[in-house]
């Protein structure tokens, strides 16, 4: 073999390896694990309860139009305020500051969300970030769930009926996200989506309960979709038991 030739083959074969080498470290590496959960002693864990008021009469419920679909049935009622007695409902209360560094595992349940009577139920869902949440139809119609967020990812999606479930995420921290069907305008709920398992939706009797808390400094923010936020600060010891109570004034 002459000179040139061996030349030639040596030099294709340097560049087949450099090739190689190059293949192999532009692979995409594996993604990093997520944090191991804090630890949070269970023999130390407190707890916070209370309820939530409104402050003023309670504004009459605005009827709803549905006959555009003759499919949709329920109480043709919005839910912007849901108060009896002066107790508030649909209110989301959470740990918003005082957990520092700390880490949470994401539950491996979903959450559910249903449509029926042409309505979400719930009208206020609380997740953590990364955990799915199950959308459901069982109305006769067909929907079209559209969240619009400013944080997260937007998306639109149709769902016949007697159609499987949707499953869907959102990654970031996102407070009182918009929900709408653009099949149906009247319908509209909020998702909350917060980095920690310490959150509650204050029921028809206006009342909530957050358990398993360590102890520490904390502020309570309570958030309805019309009448604002509102912060609380409290302090917990360890085992304690605490009532929060806040009033929203209409």
């Amino acid at each position: 073999m002459n000179k040139k030739v061996w030349i030639v083959m040596l030099g294709l074969l340097l560049l087949v390896g450099c090739s190689k080498k190059e293949s192999e470290t532009s692979e995409a590496q594996p993604a990093a694990a997520a944090p191991a959960p804090s630890p949070i002693d269970p023999t130390t864990v407190a707890s916070i309860s209370g309820s939530v008021k409104l402050d003023g009469a309670t504004p009459k419920p605005t009827k709803i139009d549905m006959s555009q679909d003759p499919a949709c049935k329920g109480t043709n009622t919005a839910e912007t305020i849901v108060a009896d007695n002066g107790e508030l409902a649909n209110v989301f209360v959470y740990v918003k500051d005082g957990l520092g560094d700390r880490t949470f595992a994401v539950p491996t349940e979903p959450a559910t969300i249903d449509q029926q009577g042409c309505k979400y139920h719930p009208h206020v869902l609380g997740v953590m970030a990364g955990q799915n949440i199950e959308i459901k139809n069982d109305d006769p119609t067909t929907h079209n769930i559209h969240p619009t967020p400013q944080s997260n990812r937007e998306w639109n999606e149709s769902q016949p009926p007697q159609t499987a479930p949707i499953e869907k995420n959102f990654a970031r921290e996102e407070i009182m996200l918009p929900v709408k069907c653009n099949q149906h305008p009247w319908m509209k709920m909020y998702i909350n989506v917060v980095k920690n398992p310490f959150y509650a939706v204050t029921g028809p009797d206006g009342k909530y309960e957050i358990k398993g808390l360590p102890p520490g400094d904390y502020t309570i923010a309570f958030v309805q979709e019309k009448l604002g936020e509102q912060d609380q600060k409290v302090t917990l010891a360890a085992k304690d038991s605490k009532t929060v109570d806040q009033t929203f004034k209409e």
